[in-house]
């Protein structure tokens, strides 16, 4: 038996998060139900996305790895690798959220 959360008990409170704190934020695919890996969409509202893949560090704990470098993406181009990554792994969730900062309000440090 596993002790790590659920995915999507875990995407789902962290989307509440996001609402507490004023961002808006949507489960625009959903995965797996227990096992499946997450792609965060950070819509800065203007100047384009930037997308994070979750992933593990070295010690095992989640960690996120941006998409070409952390570089911003149009809106365009980021939801084109979207439905590249969905098409790849059909358990991927991908959480869209649109904050002026762009700040990953989940967990885990950026490699």
């Amino acid at each position: 038996m596993s002790d790590r959360l659920a995915t999507e008990l875990y995407v789902k409170a962290h989307v509440r998060q996001c609402f507490a704190k004023g961002l808006t934020a949507i489960i625009a695919h959903k995965g797996d139900d227990w096992g499946g890996a997450i792609l965060v969409k950070l819509n800065l509202l203007g100047p384009g996305c930037r997308l994070l893949n979750q992933t593990r560090d070295a010690d095992g704990e989640i960690a996120w790895l941006p998409v070409q470098g952390g570089a911003l993406l149009s809106e365009r181009d980021a939801d084109d690798y979207i439905a590249k990554a969905v098409n790849r792994d059909p358990d991927l969730w991908v959480v869209e959220i649109e904050d002026r900062t762009g700040t990953n309000p989940f967990p885990g440090k950026i490699l």
